[in-house]
This record gives C-alpha cells, structure tokens and sequence, in this order.
C-alpha cells in the first residue's frame, strides 16, 4: 500500500505540475485508493487471515512514512526540483494522513467482507 500511495502522489505531482488546469484528478486518486484498501480488506476477511487487523494496523504505520519518503523521492527525481525541505512535512503530517487512508478504509474493507462472507456450519469459527 505505501507503494502504491507514493507512485499515486507523484504521479498527481506530475500532472499538477504538466496541466495546472486538471483540478479533479486529485479527488479521483483519492478515491481509487481509497477503493484499492477497501477491496484489499474484504479480500482478505474473504479469505480468513488470521489477524488481519493488527496486520492492517501495521501496514499503515509503515505506509505512511514510506509513501510520504517515497512520493518526496519520486518528485524529487521525476517532476520537479523538490528538496529535503519538503521530507519532514511528508514523514509527518503527510504520513499521518496516509496512515489513516490506509487503516480506515481497510477497516471498512475488512466489515463488509464480514458481511459478504457466508457462514459455514462446519468451519471452526461456527463453532463455540
């Protein structure tokens, strides 16, 4: 996920940066990654993973500090003359922000997969 948010930012960087007037393609990159966490959570209650929600819990702390460096870098080489200034304010509020892209709608992800899975009388979680 940190991946995928760090290539999201520097390619809305890109196109912020090469057509100024294309205001909307920031809401929609929001929305694609928000619908990325979504599906990935109900995917795997879907699938039963053990833990899935502390691993999610994880997976967000450590997503937002590498998107945040990951989208500085990715600017830095790829769009434009963007300098050290701008890591602190990506590794803090920026991470912060990421984090709770990814957690939230995982979470989501994960309470609708809930809901989509259908309820076997034989799996061992039926069972007291």
């Amino acid at each position: 996920m940190g991946l995928l948010h760090g290539a999201v930012q520097t390619g809305v960087a890109a196109v912020g940066v090469r057509s100024p007037e294309a205001s909307s393609i920031r809401p929609i990159a929001l929305g694609l990654l928000i619908v990325a966490a979504v599906l990935w959570g109900a995917v795997d209650t879907l699938r039963d993973l053990d833990g899935r929600g502390m691993q999610w819990f994880i997976a967000s702390l450590i997503a937002g500090p590498f998107a945040g460096a990951l989208g500085v870098i990715g600017s830095a080489l790829l769009v434009d003359q963007t300098g050290q200034e701008a890591l602190w304010v990506a590794l803090t509020g920026g991470a912060a922000f990421t984090a709770l892209l990814v957690l939230a709608p995982a979470g989501l992800g994960m309470l609708l997969g809930g809901f989509l899975a259908k309820e076997d009388p034989a799996s061992p979680r039926s069972r007291p």
